[in-house]
């Protein structure tokens, strides 16, 4: 079976390359029937935020991303905290030890700058040259040690699915340390350790990690352990051409949510940036995305989180949007942009939902609806469809004079008729009347609706007296 995992480090909010990280992480197990883990990774102690892990679990709740084992849920491979796992990474530290393959060092902090930290730098390997009598000795007058994994000679060669067969020199490779003197593992041993007691057949992470991995599979081979399957994924670039992340602050997918995006269409979006699906869909829903996943489909490439295309992605998804779902959605705001009790608030919120990025845009299209706002006579002036002030002078005079004498019921229907009919007896253009109407009515570039539709919103006196405001501002 199946089995992958997600392994985040409970240090804040969950930026796009990690949450992407574990929606590919779940559509190849779900895809292959197999299973998804979370993993907390809790072993940098100074850098953990206070209810991180909470974030990490909202995250994937919100994105749709179900966890089959983890911390909140349980599972027969738990604990799935890794300080709850201490004594597991010590055992297997000793074994590498004792094998040959690790060994104690006690070099001061500054030769140990691995200690808390993921650099790689040269270490002289001075402490493999004490005998087992200066080791004991050491251990047991209570000196600090780490411990370090022995790199042999030679090269280690392993393939990842995404890029392909890479060979690397072990001389390249550092003598990392793997027991910090905390006790506590570093993270690349305790992702080793956790992987294969846990199961976990295949291993996504970015490319960063590409360079770590002949360390790992060196640890999977002293302890002659099964290497799991690699996918490391291109980087995700922000606008600037810089890797996303979110220690500059980049966005998380908490700040994307507040920003008024979907959680779907964000899901959605990260779903493509790095991967193509084979019948070049856009759109997908999660269960979509889970049938046509395919890890032939990763790219080697870097993408780009483009804002604007994630902002026209937020946009098709709220055009689509269930229209109950929409005007419960949109219902607050609305609310609080319309007070007047005779406007259907629920006929707006059909009227804008396909006017909008943003759920919260619906303001800027209504907030003209109880007070016209300030505006000038440029707003008449419309080359496509040659209208100026002394066509929209003209036009609002005539319309004035027609919505006045209106008997009828003041119904979008009758509204419509009565202008078109009015339109025709003048001879003029559609636009030339309807474009001044509709403007004198929002005050606005652009509304909700048309004229037509707009009269009947506000009604017959308001109306009339937003027609006459307009023709004396025309006139000045």
């Amino acid at each position: 079976m199946v089995r992958t995992r997600f392994a985040p480090s409970p240090t804040g909010f969950m930026h796009i390359g990690n949450l992407r990280t574990a929606l590919y992480e779940y559509l190849l197990a779900k895809s292959q029937k197999g299973k998804f883990i979370l993993r907390i990774e809790d072993t940098d102690q100074k850098r953990i935020v206070e209810r991180a892990s909470d974030i990490i679990y909202n995250t994937l709740d919100l994105a749709g991303i179900k966890c089959d084992e983890g911390p909140h849920v349980g599972g027969e491979y738990g604990p799935y905290i890794q300080t709850e796992r201490k004594d597991d990474y010590m055992k297997y530290a000793k074994e590498l030890i004792n094998n040959g393959h690790a060994y104690y060092c006690f070099c001061s902090k500054d030769k140990n700058v691995q200690d808390n930290s993921t650099e790689i730098t040269a270490y002289d390997r001075k402490c493999t040259n004490l005998s087992n009598e200066e080791i004991n000795s050491k251990i047991n007058s209570d000196e600090k040690f780490v411990i370090r994994q022995l790199i042999p000679s030679g090269t280690t060669t392993f393939k990842d699915e995404v890029f392909g067969e890479i060979t690397v020199n072990n001389d390249t490779l550092e003598d990392q340390i793997l027991i910090k003197s905390d006790g506590l593992p570093t993270y690349n041993f305790a992702n080793v350790i956790d992987d294969h007691l846990m199961n976990i057949t295949h291993i996504i992470r970015g490319s960063e990690y590409l360079s770590s991995t002949p360390k790992y599979n060196l640890l999977y081979t002293a302890l002659n352990w099964d290497i799991p399957v690699y996918l490391h994924l291109p980087l995700i670039l922000g606008e600037d051409g810089q890797k996303l992340s979110k220690r500059k602050g980049d966005a998380s997918f908490e700040d994307l949510l507040q920003k008024g995006f979907l959680p779907e269409a964000v899901v959605n979006y990260i779903a493509l940036l790095g991967w193509s699906p084979s019948n070049n869909m856009e759109f997908f829903t999660l269960d979509e995305l889970i049938e046509a996943f395919d890890v032939k489909g990763l790219s080697k490439s870097p993408s780009i989180f483009d804002t604007t295309k994630l902002t026209w992605m937020n946009g098709e998804y709220i055009k689509k949007m269930d229209s109950d779902r929409f005007y419960q959605m949109s219902l607050p705001y609305l609310k609080d942009a319309i007070k007047r009790t005779d406007i259907d608030i629920k006929k707006i919120s059909t009227m804008v939902q396909s006017r909008v990025s943003f759920v919260k845009d619906v303001v800027d299209l209504v907030d003209f609806i109880d007070v016209l706002p300030e505006y000038d006579t440029n707003l008449y002036i419309h080359k496509k469809m040659k209208t100026n002030e002394e066509i929209s002078l003209t036009s609002l005079e005539k319309a004035l004079e027609m919505f006045k004498n209106m008997n009828e019921e003041f119904t979008e229907e009758n509204i419509h008729n009565k202008l078109f009919s009015l339109i025709e007896e003048l001879g003029i253009k559609n636009s030339h009347m309807l474009w001044p109407i509709r403007t004198a009515l929002s005050g606005k570039p652009t509304s909700p609706c048309g004229a037509t539709e707009l009269a009947e919103l506000l009604g017959k006196d308001e109306c009339i007296a937003r027609l006459e405001f307009g023709i004396n501002l025309l006139k000045k």
